[in-house]
């Protein structure tokens, strides 16, 4: 059930840097779908960070950090007040699992109309 992107003529990916993708040949693509467009691939910063916080601790959010709550605070400081909450999730399928699930308890609900 799953379908590879350019099947007639398949891309075998093997590294990114910024707002590129490189194939086995060297060949250089714009990434515009892989959700890299507010720092691209390979970002210096973001790699720092990342490896500064694996090398202290590497799990997801159903554990308490106050890395968690720091963030939270940080970005809910941007917000208008209503929106005051945060929920980590890990994919955008976790996140429609999670807003699915949120409306349902709000409205009482179990129906769902969906577009194909």
């Amino acid at each position: 059930s799953c379908k590879v992107f350019y099947a007639k003529d398949p891309l075998k990916i093997v590294r990114a840097q910024g707002q590129y993708m490189f194939d086995e040949k060297g060949e250089k693509y714009l990434d515009c779908i892989n959700n890299v467009a507010h720092v691209g691939h390979s970002h210096p910063y973001v790699i720092k960070a990342a490896t500064k916080q694996m090398e202290l601790l590497n799990t997801n959010s159903r554990f308490l950090h106050d890395n968690l709550v720091q963030y939270a605070q940080r970005l809910t400081a941007t917000l208008p007040e209503k929106l005051s909450v945060c929920y980590f999730v890990n994919s955008g399928s976790e996140a429609n699992d999670l807003a699915l699930r949120l409306a349902r308890q709000y409205r009482g609900h179990q129906d769902v109309i969906t577009l194909d």
